[in-house]
């Protein structure tokens, strides 16, 4: 982890940037396409796959495979200025991704049956070669959320304190129902998918920023994962950013959903560096507990019991959003995103999360075919 400079105050609100993964699938036929490499030549040609030097986020660039894109933010304070990013650069993919005549498709998984093909890159080219099947047939797209922090120590100690929210964030965000051909049962089966990666998952409490680095030091030297930026977890510090990066969500369909994951997610790293600078204790829950809560999350989302962040007892979804809005809510108040919060959790409930909407197309549609033509048209 690198060192960094300064990069908030307690006066200033954290900044919050998105990257958004993304599947390009034909625009006839709704089936992924292995067109990464034509997208990205198109946006280098429009002097959108490059950051200046000393800026973050801002591009289009490519992903493990070839049937996918992910785009990046520029940081932002204001939410409103960052629903204007996320939907900027949804544009900028999708017109790139035309001239190759493919649409871009805000989920989590392909509906369709798919053979990814790697992107010619020689780092993920190695991944493939020592991870095998779980790379050859990995293809998920994910919302990572980067808010700012002061340093290591910070971020770590958001991080402690932040865990056991974490999978409150994924059942918001979900929107991969299905998978290969099929309805998977799940509403999030693309966090089921990254389960099968050596280094996905929740963290332990670690205590400091030295303690991180020794825990990926010692992974590393296994020799199991390539190199540090395997560390796939719920939630990392950032190597490239000032940042701690909540990796939990699946991309979602709507923008204004991630703009309500980038909120609560900035609300949460807030809370937790509070607490953290307070000397109050980080929640011990084992690692254990958090996958089998990561799990209830990603099977029944909104729709069923959630386990309870403080209690880790079962309980009705809309209780445990209510008491993660009750928990952040002064962090909330701050930034003045409270209202939206609120409006928007509303929302999700009364319409539901992106997997809602996928299963009420197919349903519509009775194809998954026409279903990923739609879906891409919502995105």
């Amino acid at each position: 982890m690198d060192r960094h400079p300064t990069s908030s105050t307690q006066d200033q609100a954290r900044t919050v940037g998105v990257e958004e993964e993304l599947l390009l699938v034909d625009a006839e036929t709704g089936a992924p396409r292995s067109v990464s490499s034509q997208v990205l030549r198109v946006a280098r040609r429009r002097g959108d796959t490059e950051v200046e030097a000393g800026e973050a986020g801002g591009s289009v660039g490519p992903e493990l495979q070839e049937q996918q894109l992910e785009t990046d933010t520029p940081p932002e304070e204001h939410l409103a200025l960052l629903e204007m990013e996320l939907r900027r650069w949804r544009e900028k993919a999708r017109t790139a991704a035309a001239e190759a005549g493919a649409l871009i498709l805000a989920s989590g998984t392909t509906p369709l049956t798919v053979r990814p093909q790697t992107f010619d890159d020689e780092r993920y080219a190695a991944i493939t070669e020592r991870f095998g099947l779980t790379a050859s047939e990995q293809l998920t797209c994910g919302c990572h959320v980067h808010v700012s922090v002061e340093s290591d120590d910070e971020a770590i100690g958001a991080l402690d304190r932040i865990r056991t929210w974490l999978p409150v964030l994924l059942a918001v965000s979900a929107n991969s129902p299905f998978w290969q051909g099929g309805d998977s049962g799940y509403q999030s089966y693309r966090s089921q998918a990254m389960t099968r990666w050596p280094t996905n998952g929740p963290t332990d409490v670690f205590g400091s920023g030295q303690a991180y680095l020794d825990h990926l030091r010692m992974l590393v030297d296994t020799g199991v994962p390539l190199d540090e930026g395997m560390a796939y977890f719920d939630a990392r510090p950032s190597r490239k950013y000032p940042t701690l990066e909540v990796r939990v969500a699946d991309v979602c369909l709507d923008p204004r959903d991630a703009v309500l994951v980038a909120a609560l997610s900035r609300a949460l790293v807030e809370t937790g560096a509070r607490e953290w600078r307070e000397e109050r204790r980080a929640d011990p829950a084992p690692v254990a507990l958090l996958r089998l809560a990561m799990w209830q999350a990603a099977r029944h989302g909104l729709a069923g019991n959630l386990l309870d962040p403080q209690t880790h007892r079962p309980r009705p979804a809309r209780e445990v959003v209510d008491r993660l809005v009750a928990h952040i809510r002064p962090a909330l108040e701050a930034t003045g995103d409270m209202a939206r919060v609120h409006k928007s959790v509303e929302r999700v409930f009364s319409r539901g999360t992106g997997s809602t909407t996928q299963r009420t197309i197919h349903a519509e549609e009775g194809r998954l075919d026409r279903t990923v033509i739609r879906l891409a048209e919502l995105t």
